[in-house]
């Protein structure tokens, strides 16, 4: 199924995987889609040679995942738990404050 949506507006913990390219900043991008994937579901960011794995990995943490093994340009972000309350934050959020 493909859904066109916004994240923010959207249920959690449904899919099983979700793909972002060219949709955000790394962080960003794994706060939007992480909250769509169930548990052990997974997250693929499409990124460049500048993202900071550091960064995502901290984020896919507080939403309930994991930084997964990881083939080159791609972040895999493993779903581990259900999304935890609060998340996803209201339209707009995540940009203007991210969680990493």
């Amino acid at each position: 199924t493909v859904v066109q949506a916004r994240a923010e507006e959207h249920v959690t913990d449904e899919y099983g995987v979700a793909v972002a390219k060219a949709l955000a900043s790394p962080p960003v991008a794994a706060e939007w889609c992480l909250p769509l994937v169930r548990p052990g579901g997974a997250a693929i960011l499409w990124v460049g040679a500048s993202a900071r794995p550091d960064r995502v990995a901290r984020v896919a943490e507080r939403l309930g995942g994991g930084l997964g093994d990881s083939p080159p340009g791609f972040l895999v972000l493993r779903k581990l738990a259900p999304t935890p309350p609060g998340f996803p934050r209201r339209t707009g959020v995540a940009r203007k404050r991210p969680l990493a």
